[in-house]
């Protein structure tokens, strides 16, 4: 019996796939991913990018395996999305951006051990 790569993974290589997905899905919606983990002091944004439209798209993703837990996005509450949006703020200084349009965005991941993972974009999340 042949058992899904996914199931054996820990949760930051599950993480880490989601969030490869989550940049192939974006590059697919014509969206241009500019940073990927980008770090300071204060936290992480896990993708940076830029849409057609030149607004910043700033995307957490957010990848499980099962509900046990609740729904993937349901882990961004108003503490993560401050977080967020504080870390943005630090990553447009250190990219001499002083202001841009910019939309907050969750990408949801379902993926069990096996089957598709189910990929939710909600758009202005937060």
């Amino acid at each position: 019996m042949t058992r899904d790569r996914r199931s054996a993974l820990t949760p930051t290589e599950l993480g880490r796939q989601g969030e490869d997905l989550a940049a192939f899905f974006l590059e697919g919606q014509g969206l241009v991913v500019l940073s990927r983990n980008w770090r300071c002091p204060e936290g992480e944004l896990d993708i940076v990018a830029v849409d057609a439209r030149g607004r910043l798209v700033v995307c957490e993703v957010k990848t499980r395996s099962g509900t046990a837990f609740g729904k993937p996005a349901e882990a961004v509450d108003y503490v993560k999305a401050t977080r967020i949006r504080r870390v943005t703020h630090r990553w447009r200084a250190a990219h001499r951006i002083r202001y841009c349009d910019t939309r907050f965005d969750i990408i949801s991941i379902l993926w069990p051990g096996h089957g598709p993972a189910r990929l939710e974009h909600l758009r202005g999340a937060f």
